[in-house]
């Protein structure tokens, strides 16, 4: 018997795998999110300064305490949030009008450094151009004996110094002599190149000047002080960058040892810090409370200190000198 029974073949068809879900591609995404955010805040932490980061650490501490003037933001480069003190709710969150940043985000005392600093940088460099332009020049290198540079907590001081046989003017006068008008010529225009203004002195030695009985030692090194200055604006100086021209006949010798050393006869020209300009010009004492007076000479009325006076005051004080009224010790040290 036939069997027809009807022959059925199973194919089976193979299929990748069916889908399992794509929770590791959030994890995954999470993960990249949180290291390129540490990786940021490792930039920020590296390129901001001290001050921006107290700030930062400050607005965490009491955001209430951030003027409305300031960022709202925790982290922004382009603000400075700085604390408010009458509406702080941190007491311990307090900074000195000197110590707080401005708009630069930089202190008022950092800005006072850093500008000290460059100043200083640039009078070392006018001390070392000075110093090569008299090696270079065989009219200045015969004179660099007599020639003299050092920095002092005023500024730059060149100092010009008579020799045993080479004075700096005729004897008893203000009159130059030639090679110490062109000393004075080749450096006027090395020391304009620089914005600080300069004070010119004059200084004698102890011998008694002899002529009238109204003319003296510090008349003589009043009027070779001027005239320095004369032949420094002939040179091309600015007149206005001149902030003082004394003399200090012997009261500051250079060779106290020696009271008739030549050396003790010499000009010097002080190219001025800011600071010590501002003493000049009388600023420093502007705003502060009156100090006690400080005494004079002996016989003589008590002396206001210098910073304490007016700018023509101050002026007028250093102009004059008469012997026994002068406070020449003070002078000195201002």
């Amino acid at each position: 018997m036939e069997n027809n029974q009807p022959i059925i073949v199973k194919r089976v068809k193979k299929t990748a795998g069916g889908h399992h879900g794509g929770a590791w591609k959030i994890a995954f995404a999470d993960f990249a999110t949180a290291m390129m955010a540490f990786f940021l805040v490792m930039w920020l932490m590296s390129s901001a300064t001290p001050e921006q980061k107290r700030a930062i650490s400050g607005y965490f501490q009491d955001p209430i305490g951030f003027t409305e003037s300031a960022s709202p933001y925790a982290i922004d480069l382009g603000g400075t949030p700085t604390p408010a003190p009458e509406r702080t709710l941190n007491p311990d969150v307090s900074e000195t009008p000197e110590s707080q940043p401005d708009e630069t985000g930089v202190s008022t005392d950092q800005i006072e450094t850093l500008a000290e600093k460059m100043e200083q940088e640039r009078l070392e460099l006018l001390l070392q151009e000075l110093q090569n332009k008299v090696e270079e020049n065989p009219e200045l290198q015969r004179f660099k004996d007599q020639i003299l540079f050092e920095i002092t907590q005023d500024g730059l001081r060149i100092q010009i110094m008579d020799a045993e046989n080479r004075p700096m003017f005729a004897l008893g006068s203000a009159e130059l002599q030639p090679y110490f008008e062109d000393i004075l010529l080749a450096m006027a225009d090395t020391i304009r190149a620089v914005p600080n203004k300069i004070s010119v002195s004059g200084h004698t030695d102890a011998k008694p000047f002899i002529g009238h009985g109204d003319f003296g030692n510090w008349e003589l090194s009043s009027n070779r002080a001027n005239a320095a200055r004369r032949t420094l604006v002939a040179g091309g100086y600015p007149d206005e960058q001149v902030a003082r021209v004394v003399g200090y006949a012997s009261s500051a010798l250079f060779d106290r040892e020696d009271p008739f050393n030549p050396v003790n006869r010499r000009i010097d020209i002080v190219v001025l810090t800011k600071k010590a300009q501002r003493a000049i010009e009388g600023e420093q004492g502007a705003g502060a409370e009156p100090s006690a007076q400080e005494p004079g000479p002996a016989g003589s009325p008590p002396v206001p200190p210098a910073d304490a006076l007016p700018a023509d005051q101050l002026r007028e004080r250093l102009n004059i000198f008469e012997t026994g009224n002068s406070p020449l010790d003070q002078l000195n040290n201002q």
